[in-house]
């Protein structure tokens, strides 16, 4: 999609209606504390799987998948929960002028 409008903000409300923007999605640097931690958890879960048994592995591969399930629902309801802090601090902004100075407000 190419943007017509001159303000970022205004391209990203269309990205984000379009649902061309994942708030999720995110590259790791090559040289991050997350790569390393990611690289550290990969290497161990192969290690496991090479000294299981077939029973183990199946066992393995669904607590694997079960802590996915657990770190996608976590990363939603953050989302949620910080979207929401963000427009209560954007309503609060808003609300009857309050600490106005333009206004007298304190």
């Amino acid at each position: 999609m190419v943007c017509r409008y001159r303000r970022r903000e205004q391209c990203e409300t269309l990205h984000l209606y379009y649902g061309n923007i994942t708030p999720n999605a995110q590259d790791i640097a090559p040289h991050s504390e997350l790569k390393r931690a990611t690289d550290r958890v990969a290497r161990f879960e192969n290690q496991l799987t090479e000294q299981l048994d077939e029973a183990g592995q199946t066992v393995l591969a669904k607590l694997v998948e079960s802590q996915h399930e657990i770190d996608d629902i976590t990363a939603l309801e953050n989302f949620i929960l910080g979207f929401r802090l963000g427009v209560r601090m954007m309503a609060e902004c808003m609300d009857n002028n309050d600490g106005d100075i333009r206004n007298g407000g304190e």
